[in-house]
């Protein structure tokens, strides 16, 4: 099936694109300030949400103008409301990150994780940062077979998190209460993180084929 057109809505685009390097340059920045105990860079993270919510908003307000144009065929439609979910996606993306910098900032100057799972978070980090790299592209030039790479990724972050899981469980875990409460959750900021990069990955799939979103499978592609 041919690609659905995206005439008009370059705007839109290019904006939901600066979304993904905003929340992707604020996992990078938040993933350093938790691994250094480094305050300024956890405050840099949550002062600069404002403009994730304010991109967030900009995107909206376009949508709805679109809409109140009326004349909009079901592919313009399938754009402009995908459009819209994708940026609600990615604003949450930038939360997570932001959940992120403030659990360093609350457990400054200590860390907030173990040093021997300090390695695991970095890679969850790194992820993270490929996957929404990947999600800005597949947004920019809809490509969909880059979402295979998005979906093994995302797998990863998964797996990752259930090993840290079954750590903070194990019987040998020596760290206490409030350090297992801390790697559980930001454990899970990172794999909702994924989580909803996947989510905008397959509204893309669904803007270019045409394809049901409940029955977008990023593996199938």
């Amino acid at each position: 099936m041919n690609p659905l057109p995206l005439d008009g809505f370059a705007e839109v685009t290019q904006d939901l694109v600066r979304l993904t390097h905003l929340v992707g340059s604020a996992m990078h920045t938040a993933t350093q300030a938790l691994l250094e105990s480094d305050l300024h860079k956890a405050e840099s993270v949550i002062d600069e949400d404002v403009e994730v919510d304010a991109v967030t908003s900009d995107i909206e307000n376009q949508c709805l103008d679109l809409l109140g144009h009326g004349g909009l065929t079901e592919p313009d439609l399938r754009v402009v409301i995908g459009a819209l979910r994708m940026a609600a996606s990615l604003e949450r993306m930038g939360d997570l990150a932001e959940h992120v910098a403030k659990q360093a900032r609350l457990r400054y100057p200590r860390s907030s994780i173990p040093a021997e799972l300090q390695p695991i978070f970095a890679t969850m980090g790194e992820l993270a940062e490929e996957i929404v790299n990947m999600t800005g592209q597949v947004i920019q030039t809809r490509d969909v077979s880059l979402t295979a790479d998005i979906a093994r990724h995302d797998t990863q972050v998964d797996q990752l998190h259930r090993d840290l899981f079954t750590t903070v469980l194990s019987p040998s875990w020596t760290h206490g209460v409030e350090a297992a409460i801390d790697v559980t959750l930001l454990s899970r900021y990172y794999e909702r993180y994924a989580d909803h990069a996947v989510s905008v990955t397959r509204r893309v799939v669904t803007i270019v084929t045409g394809a049901p979103y409940v029955g977008v499978s990023l593996d199938d592609l």
